[in-house]
């Protein structure tokens, strides 16, 4: 678990920087694009209407027609400290006003500088812009060493401002998506490590389940569904195995104790010594081709000829085959069948096959002198066929286990002399491949009752 944690680590940190790089990626995409347009408009707003370009020239018109001279101009541009003294100053940076003599009156936004009351003589670079008031010239106001092109300049200003608010906004969203990202990158992480575990044969990993009712909630639950599930046909693959080994070793432990003893002249070469050995590979013969027909059985690969099937018929005919069985046994066979038992869409071969299966089951464990009751019934869900012998039964807790391969419950019910262990297992798959189920109960005085329900006809 320590690697699996570890992997889950990394694997988080890295989903984290991802979506942290793609945050990142997208919104300064977005800034970009919209500072872009918001540039070129404004662009073209300012050459249209060159006091948007300069703010200032607006204003000092203004304040010019309210007091009818540039007496205290320089209370206009006077900075107050706050928020956006750093923008109001650069306002009236490399501005100097000059009245209609050419004098200057203004210049950054201060009447101390030794500039004021001299005539002003601008460069090459300076960009002029003439004051009108009442239709007549007021003064002019030169922009010294603009530091954008025309028509750029409140551009300028606002993408600046824009920025600002854009990367404190941008600063807000990554917290809020780090917050947020834990309720995403950690599930996610876990299953993947989870996935990574099972890819190298850990099978017995699960992805903790969060109290969440989301996507990733259903995702680790599906995940842990199918690691349960490929565990459980891990060992049952792994059971299987051992069983079969199990069940090869008798036979075949006969089989050559018998050939070695002949070779060695311990055993003659008779019919006495050769029936045991021919029997175990009858044995061996039954066990392969159960094997076989379980195989396709579980892979959906045996053929069905389904039809029309009066399931009493059938069951009277079984019962004929098992009569002189269970005679030497001093078991009685008794069928009880209801007369308004409809018919059913199965494959008569397959059904009787495995009807066969249990009553070869019930009379290898049914005590002498007792009888098996072969039961037909129609019911709310279907028809129901039940076989009730009157042995040992089976313990509560394993009664859903006598349908696996080669279980063993008490030794009372081990397979005898002949038996594949495989009968109850592959009556499961032929009755189940057909639409119906099958179940083990106890019965209240006595013995087993193996249960089918096939479902009507349709």
């Amino acid at each position: 678990m320590n690697d699996i944690a570890l992997s889950t680590k990394i694997i988080r940190r890295r989903l984290v920087l991802f979506v942290v790089r793609a945050i990142a990626i997208v919104f300064g995409l977005t800034v970009l694009i919209n500072l872009g347009f918001m540039a070129d408009q404004l662009s073209r707003e300012s050459r249209n209407n060159p006091y948007l370009n300069s703010p200032p020239a607006a204003i000092l018109e203004g304040y010019f027609l309210g007091n009818g001279s540039w007496e205290g101009v320089e209370n206009v541009a006077k900075v107050r400290p706050g928020f956006f003294e750093h923008t109001r100053r650069s306002l009236w940076e490399n501005t100097i006003l000059v009245d209609n003599t050419g004098r200057v009156v203004l210049e950054d936004g201060e009447i101390t500088t030794p500039a004021i009351g001299t005539i002003y003589r601008p460069d090459e670079r300076a960009r002029a812009m003439s004051l009108t008031a009442s239709d007549r010239i007021i003064g002019k106001l030169y922009i010294k060493n603009p530091p954008f092109p025309q028509g750029w300049s409140l551009a300028a200003r606002l993408i600046l401002s824009v920025f600002l608010f854009s990367i404190i906004t941008g600063i807000i969203i990554l917290v809020i998506g780090m917050l947020l990202l834990n309720r995403l990158v950690s599930p996610l992480s876990e299953v993947i490590g989870a996935t990574q575990a099972v890819a190298k044969g850990d099978l017995s990993v699960r992805v903790p389940i969060h109290k969440r009712n989301d996507d990733l909630h259903t995702l680790s639950e599906g995940f842990n569904r199918m690691a349960e599930a490929l565990e459980r046909t891990d060992n049952e693959r792994r059971d299987l195995f051992a069983d079969i080994a199990h069940e090869l070793r008798t036979p075949l432990t006969v089989l050559r104790g018998r050939l070695e003893g002949v070779m060695d002249g311990v055993y003659p070469l008779s019919q006495e010594v050769i029936a045991p050995a021919l029997a175990e590979t009858y044995f061996l013969e039954r066990l392969v081709e159960d094997l076989r027909l379980l195989a396709l059985a579980e892979a959906h690969q045996l053929h069905f000829e389904t039809r029309d099937v009066e399931i009493g018929l059938l069951i009277q005919r079984v019962i004929e085959l098992f009569t002189a069985q269970a005679s030497e046994h001093s078991i009685t066979l008794q069928p009880v069948i209801d007369a308004d038992v409809p018919s059913v869409q199965v494959d008569p071969q397959r059904l009787e096959q495995g009807i066969s299966n249990l009553l070869d089951n019930a009379l290898r464990y049914a005590p002498p002198n007792t009888r098996i009751d072969i039961a037909v019934r129609k019911s709310t869900d279907g028809v129901e066929i039940d076989v009730m012998d009157e042995g040992p039964g089976v313990a509560e807790s394993d009664l859903v286990l006598i349908f696996n391969r080669f279980w063993r419950g008490e030794k009372s019910r081990a397979r005898s002399s002949g038996g594949s262990g495989l009968g109850l297992a592959i009556t499961k798959q032929l009755v189940e491949t057909q639409g119906g189920t099958i179940r083990a109960l106890n019965r209240p005085t006595g013995g087993l009752i193996i249960r089918i329900v096939l479902p009507f006809k349709r």
